[in-house]
């Protein structure tokens, strides 16, 4: 056996930004060599950032990825860093000639091993995904070729994120090649319980493989999609080794106890059966043959687990905060009602950015309740936020003198009225808009197109109005400061705002059940319709009310043209929507009740 110390640099790259991701890698490169470690491993794409979407098609882009690798080989070489091999994510091409089919330039999502100032050797993901949010049919080739490469001893494999959570391919052929580790680059985004799902998954394809895994991810957030770290190593019996927090960057070491490989397997390519259909060739390379001296290991560290809704409110709050640092907003600005959604959504806000970078804006109309003023108010005074008073009466009095509106379209102008003063304040002094609406209104189309919905982001559109309340509650209990919490005198949310019943406060009286089940009710069927995809007769047969199962399907299938223009939030739920969900929004089919 041998020793080997390796590094998992948990990072948070920026989309595009190849200067700045490049300088990252040179840091964190640094900081796995002041801990002694042997290799360091960063996640999938890491010069470039993930997912880049469309801008791989552009040939001027890949060519820069791949310009930066050779750069950044360079630089490490340059400053000191040469002698650590480094694994890292990148945007190549395969050199195919243009054919039908094939997406432009033929970009390859690969991976490349840095070594002494130059580019040792690379691969690319094997198995492309092509369903939820991932569309990498559009955008890449597949790879065929496996590299493993000797490190003091070991042989060490590598593959790309999809590629575990494929039968068949990189494992396959690393089962059959024989290698004492299989590190693993990942950009794969948060979705709320993935974190058993991933550890369950890694164990079984270490054992699979027949050798230790490293598993390292991406961090951050990314337009809709979180990235939620949580980088794993185990061992060979799929047992857990080390383990890093999610949600942060984090320079994860482990010290691990290796086979030695076989001195009769020679560097070369060789073909193998990869078992789908497909053929790897395994290209063998060696960086060193001789096993480090016996040294002291490191404890191993396996992070705390954390609960159901801490993940949750975590990955509501980095996607809020990345959104705003990566697109260069100072502030955010919304409206504030004194109900629990815009509560909670200031409250995630000031955990983000800061209190001192939150505006909010309380608009009361005529209809508006004493208690939503004074609740706004209070929330104001226990999270320090900036506020301003902009009653809306006499603006709504000015349309309605020169258009006359009735009924729901009267309702609806007091929305829009408060979009912009929102949108008019954000063009005056910068600031970000964050709409408030949740996951259950948006599915049933309970927003005002150019009113509420009117924003430029939107932190708890993923979130069901039953999660909402558990959020608030759960937020109350906690007390900060942590890496997520900021830290308040009291509990951030006033109780009122939480156990009040919910209302636009459009019209006198007016109740969310004026319009709308119990969310207790319409949350299940909506899980059952949106995140399941059962049909008419599927909802009766799981005991939903007949008829609340076609009013509730016609009310989500009419709203689809509403949810297009709903800005960009943060993704939680197995099927968001936006990136997960896409429905034709001129769409003759009707499901059948039965």
């Amino acid at each position: 056996m041998a020793q080997l110390r390796i590094a998992l640099a948990q990072t948070n790259p920026t989309v595009g930004a190849l200067d700045a991701n490049a300088g990252k890698l040179v840091e964190w490169t640094r900081r796995a060599a002041e801990r002694d470690a042997h290799l360091v491993v960063f996640p999938e794409m890491f010069l470039t950032g993930y997912p880049v979407e469309d801008l791989v098609l552009r040939a001027s882009f890949v060519e820069a990825s791949i310009a930066m690798l050779s750069a950044v080989a360079r630089r490490l070489a340059d400053e000191g860093l040469g002698e650590i091999p480094v694994v890292t994510g990148y945007v190549d091409r395969a050199g195919l000639a243009p054919r039908v089919g094939q997406p432009k330039g033929a970009p390859l999502d690969a991976v490349a091993v840095l070594h002494r100032g130059s580019v040792l050797t690379r691969t690319a993901k094997h198995h492309l995904p092509n369903y939820g949010v991932f569309d990498e049919y559009r955008y890449f080739v597949r790879g065929d070729r496996l590299p493993i490469f000797r490190l003091h001893g070991v042989d060490v494999a590598v593959a790309v994120c999809e590629d575990l959570w494929q039968d068949g391919g990189p494992v396959s052929v690393v089962a059959q090649a024989g290698a004492g580790l299989l590190v693993v680059p990942n950009a794969s985004p948060y979705e709320r319980g993935k974190d058993g799902v991933r550890l369950d998954l890694v164990a079984r394809r270490a054992r699979e493989a027949g050798c230790a895994l490293a598993y390292v991810n991406q961090v951050g957030g990314q337009d809709e999609l979180v990235f939620d770290g949580d980088s794993i190593v185990v061992g060979a019996d799929g047992g857990l080794i080390a383990r890093a927090a999610r949600f942060t960057e984090e320079l994860l070491v482990a010290d691990l106890e290796l086979p030695l490989a076989d001195e009769n397997v020679s560097a070369g390519a060789t073909p193998f059966d990869a078992h789908d259909g497909t053929t790897i060739t395994v290209e063998r390379v060696r960086v060193s043959t001789e096993p480090v001296a016996p040294y002291p290991p490191e404890p191993a560290r396996v992070a705390a687990r954390l609960s159901d809704l801490e993940e949750v409110y975590s990955a509501l709050v980095l996607g809020v905060r990345d959104y705003v640092r990566k697109n260069g907003f100072r502030s955010v600005i919304l409206g504030l009602s004194g109900g629990i959604d815009s509560a909670l959504t200031a409250t995630i806000a000031a955990d983000a950015i800061g209190p001192d970078r939150v505006h909010v804006v309380l608009m009361p109309s005529r209809y508006s309740s004493e208690h939503s003023v004074d609740d706004a108010r209070d929330l104001v005074e226990r999270q320090g936020l900036h506020s301003r008073v902009v009653p809306i009466e006499g603006v709504v009095n000015a349309f309605e003198k020169e258009i006359e509106l009735t009924g729901l379209a009267a309702e609806n102008l007091q929305a829009r009225v408060r979009g912009m003063i929102l949108m008019g304040l954000s063009n005056e002094h910068g600031h970000l808009v964050l709409t408030t609406g949740n996951k259950s209104e948006l599915a049933v189309g309970y927003s005002t197109l150019y009113g509420d919905s009117a924003g430029g982001f939107a932190p708890i559109k993923d979130v069901p109005k039953t999660m909402v309340w558990q959020l608030a509650r759960w937020r109350n209990e906690q007390r900060g400061p942590s890496e997520f919490l900021h830290g308040f005198a009291r509990p951030p949310i006033p109780e009122n705002s939480i156990t009040k019943e919910p209302s636009a406060e459009l019209r006198p009286g007016q109740r969310d059940t004026d319009s709308l089940p119990p969310y207790e009710v319409l949350d299940k069927l909506l899980d059952d319709y949106v995140e399941k995809d059962m049909g008419g007769r599927e909802l009766v047969e799981a005991g939903h009310d007949p008829d609340l199962v076609a009013r509730v399907i016609r009310l989500v299938d009419i709203a689809e043209y509403k949810r297009r223009q709903y800005p960009p939030g943060p993704k939680i739920t197995p099927k968001n929507f936006g990136r997960d969900r896409r429905l034709p929004i001129t769409n003759g089919w009707r499901e059948a009740r039965a």
